[in-house]
């Protein structure tokens, strides 16, 4: 009874910080975002939205796709509410947030806490692999001087991040970080067509978000000739930053640490 009326409350605590940590990032980035609003016409900003929201619809259905392999599919409506809400959570101090409210949201939808727990660390490492994987050549621009050509090189590094996308290698990983936090196996090993599928959303995702990146980019920048790099700046440079970000736990969604490096 105790651990019933103990929910309810971390919910409504969970939901006014998080509620305040937003307002905290607007209003801290506001002076630096206002004076540029002027230059993103109408047009730009629909579109860019619509790419942001189809990047997310897109990460939502790659986590939903590692749920329904470890055993508890969702239609995608109620799947959205527990993987959108819970996302929610990201924005409070801590990587982790995200994943127990939506274990804690998928509970009642009489799906285990475990295995929801288990499908949102996997979403978070594919999301961090791929994210490296789509930002490598961005990786040039922050090792080169400003009068350098793009070194495409960096690219010789996707093989490195995209072995640890295969699915045997995979699932050693995560039976060796369950036997490491002393919890029992999975039900059954991620199916390689799991992984992959996931992989894919999450690889089309970054690319979308890419684009949304993209176009406020072109517009912020004004009129005149755009740098030859700025497509590949933008559309790499963002999984880049994000994924970078999502490995700066202290920090609410890698607030500050992403901006600076994007």
């Amino acid at each position: 009874m105790a651990r019933l009326r103990v929910f309810p409350i971390l919910r409504v605590t969970v939901a006014v910080v998080t509620l305040a940590a937003v307002l905290y990032a607007v209003a801290r980035n506001w002076d630096d975002v206002a004076p540029h609003l002027g230059r993103i016409s109408g047009g730009v900003l629909v579109l860019s939205t619509l790419a942001a929201a189809a990047g997310t619809w897109l990460t939502m259905l790659g986590w939903r796709v590692i749920l329904g392999d470890l055993g508890s599919p969702l239609h995608p409506a109620p799947a959205s509410g527990v993987y959108f809400v819970g996302q929610l959570g990201k924005y409070l101090p801590g990587s982790l947030w995200s994943v127990l409210v939506q274990a804690d949201i998928a509970s009642h939808l009489r799906v285990p806490r475990r295995r929801t727990a288990v499908a949102g660390l996997l979403a978070l490492g594919l999301g961090l692999l791929t994210g490296l994987l789509v930002g490598l050549p961005a990786a040039a621009f922050l090792l080169r001087s400003p009068r350098e050509g793009l070194q495409w090189w960096v690219l010789l590094a996707v093989p490195l991040v995209a072995v640890l996308l295969v699915p045997a290698l995979l699932n050693r990983v995560v039976a060796l970080g369950l036997r490491l936090l002393r919890r029992a196996p999975l039900e059954h090993e991620l199916s390689g067509r799991a992984v992959l599928s996931s992989g894919g959303l999450f690889v089309l995702a970054w690319l979308v978000f890419g684009v949304h990146t993209l176009l406020l980019a072109r517009a912020v920048a004004g009129p005149g000739a755009l740098h030859p790099d700025l497509a590949a700046a933008a559309v790499t440079g963002y999984a880049l930053s994000v994924a970078l970000g999502m490995l700066t736990i202290i920090l609410p969604a890698g607030i500050g640490a992403r901006e600076g490096l994007l």
